[in-house]
């Protein structure tokens, strides 16, 4: 460990004017800014949404024209589009069932989102909602599948020559990075998956943990520092989502500023690498993450954004970088040992920044886990994604939203407010059956019969 670790847009400028706060919310299932777009392909975020996320700020624009090479009109285009593809892809998972090979955007405003599915039939389907249709060998359930199995036989054999492996869903494979390739085909060979399912690449790779209550500013443990990730509550409990490798059960912590802070709560590292620090009464949680130049950028929720999207980090040793994401699903070996289920990206980190905040729009997206390069000359980068976090330890994320008004008393049903669903997740509200479309923590507002990008009645 290092201690111290977008659819089409016609006329873009206007339209983006004129979808106010619905394109730079960041959740994914905006309105389409295009005048052409038909009222069905395009699923318009509700009023309710709209107040819950609140706009994406200037700083995070700025960022991602510095480093992903965008104009103004390009960055705010492109989170329009990556808004509504999320919503799109989810309800074309629906459709497609055990079909569905996965989902991805492309194009320098993120305009193009393609579905693969294994079933050519499909495909009259997917072009119905304005997404290109690809036609593949392998379903998504199949590759996560051969991945699971990957991850079991990476207990029993060496991965450091072999550290990286993830679901591609762009190559409908399962690619093993290896700087040996007979590391590769012994871990292959220990999972007995089908050959068929993986691609082997080459890599120079060699991930680590990056060490170093607004989100990505320092806290310290000892001699060592990180960055916090993003404020949460646990019941009256205020504190912050970081990095497991950061800290054990009971490690104590201190601030920005060298005050007592609180003590890690729980931690979980290897295997995953999330954790929780419970904050003293000095310090007050918020729903901001720290920017570029200091400048408080606001957390609206945490909706995943899907493959491609853009994605921005903050950190307490190189501060506020944007990229995309490359992977969901991905597996790394760190000399410590193997973690699962993270996030793979084109952001780049030192240490120093392990545990801060991944953002998209303003959507949080995970902790800052580890990764290569550096910010001079480029990287590759890993989170641990925040809802398994924030599900497992039983945390809700400090949200611009704020505290619910005075309303009509609840319908009734298993939909509730602070638990996190899963794309394909199915609940009940007011008697009605709704299934889930995107990965997300529920928030007051944020119910099933005002959330069309989220929620689908079944």
């Amino acid at each position: 460990m290092l201690p111290t670790h977008h659819r089409r847009l016609a006329a873009a400028c206007a339209a983006v004017t004129a979808a106010g706060a619905l394109v730079f919310a960041g959740l994914p299932g905006a309105a389409s800014a295009s005048p052409a777009a038909s009222p069905a392909a395009s699923p318009s975020l509700s009023p309710a949404e709209s107040a819950a996320v609140g706009k994406t700020s200037p700083g995070v624009l700025k960022a991602m024209q510095r480093d992903l090479g965008l104009t103004s009109a390009q960055a705010e285009a492109r989170l329009v589009n990556e808004a509504e593809a999320g919503a799109d892809a989810g309800r074309l998972r629906n459709a497609l069932g055990r079909d569905f090979a996965g989902a991805w955007v492309h194009g320098a405003t993120s305009a193009k989102l393609t579905v693969a599915t294994t079933d050519a039939a499909d495909v009259p389907v997917i072009e119905a909602r304005g997404a290109r249709a690809r036609v593949v060998a392998h379903s998504l359930a199949r590759l996560d599948a051969a991945k699971a199995e990957l991850d079991r036989a990476a207990k029993k054999v060496a991965t450091r020559d072999a550290p990286v492996w993830y679901v591609d869903v762009r190559s409908n494979a399962v690619v093993v990075g290896a700087a040996k390739t007979s590391a590769a085909k012994s871990l292959v060979s220990a999972a007995d998956v089908d050959s068929s399912l993986v691609r082997v690449t080459k890599t120079a790779e060699r991930p680590r943990p990056l060490y170093d209550l607004v989100g990505g500013e320092a806290y310290y443990m000892g001699g060592g520092r990180c960055s916090i990730g993003f404020p949460v509550t646990k019941g009256t409990q205020q504190g912050f989502a970081t990095a497991g490798h950061c800290g054990r059960a009971g490690t104590a912590t201190t601030g920005h500023n060298r005050v007592a802070q609180g003590t890690f709560q729980a931690s979980i590292f290897p295997g995953r690498d999330m954790a929780w620090v419970a904050t003293n009464a000095q310090w007050t949680a918020t729903p901001y993450v720290k920017g570029q130049g200091g400048q408080r950028v606001g957390v609206g929720g945490s909706t995943q954004s899907p493959v491609g999207a853009s994605i921005c980090r903050s950190g307490s040793t190189t501060g506020w970088h944007c990229g995309t994401i490359s992977q969901h699903n991905t597996s790394v070996t760190y000399p410590e040992g193997t973690i699962s289920g993270v996030t793979r990206t084109t952001v780049c980190a030192e240490p120093g920044d392990s545990g801060g905040s991944y953002i998209s729009g303003s959507q949080a997206q995970g902790v800052t886990s580890g990764g290569s390069g550096n910010c001079r000359s480029g990287g590759t980068t890993y989170h641990q994604p925040i809802n398994p976090l924030l599900q497992q330890f039983g945390l809700t994320l400090k949200t611009t939203g704020g505290d619910p008004g005075p309303g009509d008393p609840e319908p009734g049903g298993t939909w509730a407010a602070g638990k996190v669903y899963a794309a394909g997740d199915t609940v009940t509200y007011g008697g009605s059956t709704y299934r889930c479309l995107q990965p997300h923590q529920a928030q007051p507002g944020w119910e099933p019969p005002n959330t069309p990008a989220l929620w689908q009645q079944a």
